[in-house]
């Protein structure tokens, strides 16, 4: 099985409560370490439903924003939902942008490059479209880390089905760690590049809050959850259960780390 067939990127109501509103939080997070100065010509790179778009718009004051994502279905969720004129979405390729060289003064990306199959072209595509001096960006999870959220699922998910490993998001991605990232926006040829971790609060407020958004298809953990059988979606659901800290008011409390990383064209 593909990674292409495996992932599925359709359903904009479907990956808001998985990964969007914790997204969000991130993203609030990453613009306020990039600490860029207003009226610049930003590039979302891999926009989705335009969570890190809408970041930009209400907390930058950008010149223009523009948003590419090769999902029509991820783009039309972004334009109804940011609708500042400000803010356009085009149709495309994160290995190939639209627009001209040095269009753009800074060029980002939230939760992509790990999904996409050449991670040095994209991010050459990122600096490509970016003017000398500008800022080249990303985050991705830390998914053999402290995303808690998917690493819980998938510990569950290989105790119960050894074959589930080569799905899970931390062996399919050894890019989203520090060290790799750091050498790809090196080897880019971008200068003054730094990594952080940024950590969000995930609170959930009982099981069914954590494990309904698996139900939705999207993204890998969802996606193999829905391929199973019914007995074993079962079987899953409750060894998740028996490993989460759910709280005596049946909450659960966790955290959702990003690995962010920044470098400047020459």
């Amino acid at each position: 099985m593909t990674d292409e067939r495996r992932d599925t990127w359709s359903s904009g109501d479907a990956y808001e409560p998985y990964v969007g509103r914790w997204s969000r939080l991130v993203a609030r997070e990453f613009i306020g370490w990039l600490a860029l100065p207003d009226d610049l010509r930003w590039l979302d790179v891999g926009c989705g439903t335009g969570a890190l778009t809408e970041t930009i718009v209400a907390r930058c004051s950008p010149n223009s924003v523009v948003g590419v994502d090769r999902s029509e279905e991820y783009l039309a969720y972004a334009r109804a939902r940011v609708s500042d004129p400000r803010a356009t979405f085009r149709i495309g390729e994160a290995q190939a942008l639209p627009g001209k060289d040095g269009e753009h003064d800074v060029a980002v990306s939230g939760l992509v490059l790990n999904f996409v199959p050449d991670h040095a072209r994209m991010v050459a595509e990122m600096k490509r479209s970016v003017s000398a001096g500008g800022t080249v960006a990303a985050y991705v999870w830390d998914y053999a880390g402290e995303m808690q959220l998917m690493r819980r699922f998938w510990d569950a998910a290989v105790a119960l089905d050894p074959a589930a490993l080569d799905l899970d998001e931390g062996r399919r991605f050894p890019i989203t760690r520090a060290a790799p990232l750091v050498e790809l926006f090196e080897s880019a040829g971008l200068r003054d590049v730094r990594i952080l971790a940024i950590d969000v609060p995930t609170a959930f407020k009982d099981f069914d809050d954590y494990w309904a958004p698996f139900l939705g298809g999207q993204a890998p953990a969802p996606g193999y959850c829905m391929s199973l059988s019914e007995e074993r979606r079962a079987a899953l659901r409750e060894r998740i259960r028996s490993m989460l800290p759910i709280e005596a008011d049946g909450s659960i409390r966790l955290i959702a780390r990003a690995w962010a990383v920044r470098g400047v064209v020459e």
